[in-house]
């Protein structure tokens, strides 16, 4: 009789007990990595002669901590997620809420196609109403022109989709937006956006009788948006106080723009650490989505939470999904390649509907531990081992001071110093 295959899962309990070798035993097995995929995980393997070519003036390279957030569950199927990212506590409390979401069968995520703006600028236009309506009566020839600078992502589905003009009032005169909707696929697409708007420019001034000043991407990338859903029990939460108060710090959100902002860079935590893991443009998804956020002309939430009828909690979010799994980094950078392994993502829109959920999970953990706990109860145990390790510590004594930092409430650099001093004589 054949043996029936191992189901691969990514609800991996006590995965921070595990040593270095034994996470990457498993992430090997479970993505399906090479030896050379783990040496590049354990030693953060940039060539020198790659990262000349990635940016000017190049004396090194910034290594990054990769860390592996488990249980995501994200529509039936598990993932190991990587996140790139310095701040303590996050991929804790990412696979943290994500345990907690994969109790009610784990995110459901949906994307829109993958939708960019190339905007052209056309200033000095003498008649912009005529103008206008010059550039969408040229719409198939404009469109044709675009086209023909990406043959190959035209064969696969992709390419300019549309136009759209916009009259647009500013300080300097009244201008006329063009601006092509071009299909990325599985690009991010700012190369191919800024070749096409750059091609159909001079359509562009022949049609309005004007001049073609900007020709570029715009990262406020509102048709190309992930989406996900989750539900939480309030027994998993810790009561249904715990659900009040995270719909209260919900409320809180969206009411005021200062507590806003702090929200959305929870999210934004999960969301980005994702992004710089694959080698994605974090400051075009970080621009983006504070951008979408204000779209209506108040900043707002990037996520919803409510109580359902069982006291339960509910969750949504909503972001510009700009992501791309070839071309750009995602094709060169080594330890971006093995992290798209690990993630096994197919597609962007896959890519963006992880991310979505990670992004909702990160929120979660930061509103639970507000409504809660306090919001350092869980930094300030990694923040502490940092100071301890600045003061000099070492081995266990690293532990040790941390420990006798959080439990005096003392957690500074003058006070671990103390610390070390008094431990380094009683051992000697």
């Amino acid at each position: 009789m054949q043996a029936r295959a191992v189901k691969k899962t990514s609800g991996i309990a006590s995965f921070y007990k595990l040593s270095q070798d034994e996470r990457l035993k498993l992430i090997k097995d479970f993505s399906g990595l090479t030896d050379e995929d783990v040496h590049i995980l354990k030693t953060g393997t940039l060539p020198f002669g790659s990262a000349e070519r990635m940016i000017e003036n190049v004396v090194g390279v910034f290594p990054m901590p990769i860390g592996i957030a488990v249980n995501f569950l994200v529509n039936n199927r598990d993932y190991l997620v990587p996140m790139a990212i310095e701040e303590p506590s996050v991929v804790a409390a990412a696979s943290n809420a994500a345990k907690m979401v994969r109790q009610r069968g784990g995110f459901k995520a949906t994307s829109t196609e993958p939708l960019m703006v190339g905007q052209v600028q056309l200033v000095n236009c003498p008649y912009p109403r005529e103008a206008e309506r010059q550039i969408l009566a040229g719409k198939a020839e404009i469109l044709q022109k675009a086209n023909q600078q990406d043959p190959t992502l035209v064969s696969m589905g992709g390419g300019a989709k549309d136009l759209r003009v916009r009259i647009l009032p500013s300080l300097t005169g009244t201008m006329v937006i063009a601006e092509l909707i071009i299909d990325c696929r599985d690009a991010m697409g700012a190369n191919v956006v800024n070749t096409m708007a750059e091609a159909v420019a001079p359509l562009m001034e022949r049609f309005s009788k004007g001049r073609a000043n900007l020709r570029i991407i715009s990262n406020l990338a509102d048709r190309r948006l992930a989406r996900a859903t989750a539900s939480v029990s309030k027994e998993a939460l810790g009561g249904e106080e715990v659900v009040d108060g995270i719909v209260d710090a919900y409320a809180f959100a969206a009411a005021d723009p200062y507590r806003c902002a702090t929200h959305n860079k929870g999210v934004m935590n999960g969301i980005a650490g994702v992004c710089m893991a694959t080698g994605n443009d974090t400051r075009a998804i970080e621009a983006g989505a504070h951008a979408y956020a204000a779209r209506s002309g108040h900043y707002s939430p990037l996520t919803t939470w409510h109580k359902d009828d069982n006291g339960d909690l509910g969750g949504f979010i909503e972001f510009p999904a700009a992501l791309g799994i070839i071309g750009g980094i995602t094709s060169v950078h080594p330890l971006a390649k093995v992290c798209l392994k690990i993630l096994g993502a197919k597609s962007a829109r896959e890519l963006g509907e992880v991310m979505a959920a990670v992004g909702l999970a990160q929120n979660l953990a930061a509103l639970r531990a507000l409504a809660a706990e306090g919001i350092q109860r869980g930094h300030m145990s990694l923040h502490a081992r940092n100071i301890a390790v600045m003061a000099g510590a070492d081995g266990d004594m690293v532990d040790l001071v941390s420990d006798k930092m959080i439990a005096e409430k003392k957690v500074r650099l003058d006070r671990a110093k103390e610390l070390v001093a008094e431990m380094s004589k009683t051992r000697s």
